[in-house]
């Protein structure tokens, strides 16, 4: 899996003109599943996003996590973060998985970082999504789940 996580004020996501879901601040996560993902590279994202210390602390210091902040996370499917541009100009999609087992995923990992005790608003997966942001910082961190795995 692969995630691009940013440190928001606020995000709201909508579809068909209607608010799917929002948080105030917190993470908005673009979550990408690829072919080779597991469960367990999802519990191991979803651990380690949920620890991640990315908000400043009161010295100013990325200290604090959305469990120390009581923040909330904004989960949003994008599969277009797996694709593969190094042949011509039109994107691959080969290392994407199929549909119905990237949403078993994706809600797998949703599941889990609820579990870490994270409030979690999700997108809705394989919809055209309006996605707006409020980017606090910015602070944006790339993370891959095959990075993680031991």
């Amino acid at each position: 899996m692969k995630a691009v996580i940013q440190r928001v004020s606020s995000a709201s996501v909508t579809i068909d003109g209607r608010v799917s879901g929002a948080i105030d601040k917190g993470l908005l996560i673009l979550l990408g599943v690829a072919r080779d993902d597991t469960e367990k590279g999802a519990d191991l994202l979803a651990a380690k996003i949920s620890k991640l210390r990315i908000f400043e602390d009161a010295a100013g210091k990325m200290n604090l996590s959305l469990l120390d902040n009581g923040g909330s996370a904004l989960v949003v499917s994008q599969f277009t973060l797996l694709a593969g541009c190094r042949k011509g100009n039109r994107p691959s999609f080969d290392r994407a998985e199929e549909p119905a087992r990237a949403r078993q995923l994706y809600e797998h990992f949703v599941t889990r970082v609820k579990g870490h005790g994270v409030p979690v608003q999700t997108g809705g997966f394989g919809a055209y999504m309006d996605v707006k942001l409020v980017n606090d910082g910015p602070v944006t961190i790339i993370l891959d789940s095959n990075e993680l795995v031991k």
